[in-house]
């Protein structure tokens, strides 16, 4: 290997300086299917109406009929933003955290992150703050507790000053299955608050208005941001932590900052629209499989791909029971994300695109 291959983080140099045309090719497969489901999922109306792409475009330029304008501009468009903004973080944030802890497998909630963020939101919903309104409480204590999740599981990993991935996974299931008692404890005595409850640990982006998404955007575009810039000791990490500070990788100093912007993406993300899982573990992992595992390629690649899979499924969610109303998006998300996983994994269980 070339002295300026391993400064530059060893094997990792080469798909880092040419232009791979499988990687533009899929990049504007998503950029195309990204608009596709954007305007899909502005045109839904009713379960015997939806909109024309050119009536939803006049709709969006304040040209369409006064209906138009209000379903397209003030239902539907928050519903959609604030989707783009939560799928393209949880898929970058399990980007990462596949990373981080070496393992396809791994996901934005491997830590009990929605488990805390499930025992704020219940906090919130069920017991009164003086001067906060149950509307600002449940997601100002799902975002605190979210964060303190994650702090509490480094910190109990911490052996001697170091953290291993071992210890990280085990301690974020131990916390993750109290938490997840505490939250059904809350549940059973929720009484006329359970449904709120319940329907939130479900997912649901029909809630979100301007004013959240300017809370939620900002948070989740700047991690995103700064996580696409640890892309390359990130590679280096998955190759093992001793070959990364060999490389010149502050492995410490690297895995905390990650766990954080991966923690803060999920906090703001899930403190508003409930739990919505396998974005985080299905996008990732489908990319690394048509890719490869360089998250130079992967990481901008799966905020696209996940700001599309949950548009996709936020129209599913609409259309696939009218009879029953909207189904919970975090539902759908589980019923396409789990069969498909589980047939990638029967599928590939030799190649799931990692080493």
């Amino acid at each position: 290997m070339k002295e300026n291959d391993k400064a530059s983080g060893g094997i990792a140099r080469p798909h880092m300086t040419r232009i791979d045309p499988k990687t533009v090719v899929t990049l504007l497969i998503l950029l195309v299917l990204a608009v596709v489901c954007v305007f899909l999922d502005l045109s839904w109306v009713s379960e015997d109406l939806s909109y024309t792409f050119s009536e939803v475009w006049a709709a969006l330029m304040g040209d369409g009929t006064w209906s138009s304008n209000i379903i397209v501009r003030e239902f539907n468009a928050p519903r959609v933003v604030a989707g783009l903004f939560v799928g393209a973080g949880l898929a970058i944030a399990g980007t990462a955290m596949q990373a981080v802890f070496r393992n396809p497998l791994a996901s934005p909630y491997i830590l009990g992150l929605s488990s805390g963020a499930s025992l704020g939101a219940a906090i919130g919903m069920l017991f009164t703050i003086p001067l906060i309104p149950s509307v600002v409480a449940t997601p100002v204590l799902a975002f605190i507790t979210c964060f303190a999740t994650m702090m509490l599981v480094y910190t109990m990993s911490r052996v001697g000053g170091a953290v291993r991935t071992e210890s990280l996974i085990l301690s974020g299931v131990a916390v993750s299955s109290l938490l997840s008692a505490l939250v059904s404890f809350l549940t059973f005595i929720a009484g006329d608050q359970l449904e709120g409850i319940v329907f939130w640990s479900m997912g649901n982006l029909g809630n979100a208005d301007w004013n959240e998404i300017a809370f939620m955007a900002p948070i989740i575009v700047a991690c995103i941001l700064l996580l696409i810039t640890q892309a390359r000791p990130l590679n280096a990490m998955m190759i093992g932590d001793s070959h990364a500070m060999d490389l010149g990788v502050d492995v410490r100093r690297t895995r905390l900052f990650v766990l954080i912007l991966s923690t803060m993406i999920v906090a703001a993300a899930v403190s508003f629209v409930g739990v919505i899982g396998f974005i985080g573990l299905v996008i990732p992992h489908i990319l690394r499989i048509l890719l490869g595992p360089d998250n130079t390629r992967i990481m901008p690649l799966s905020a696209v791909a996940g700001a599309c899979f949950i548009l996709i499924c936020d129209y599913l969610s609409h259309v696939i029971a009218p009879y029953y109303g909207t189904l919970p998006i975090g539902v759908v998300t589980s019923l396409i994300g789990a069969p498909l996983f589980i047939y990638l994994l029967l599928r590939r269980k030799k190649e799931v695109g990692w080493n």
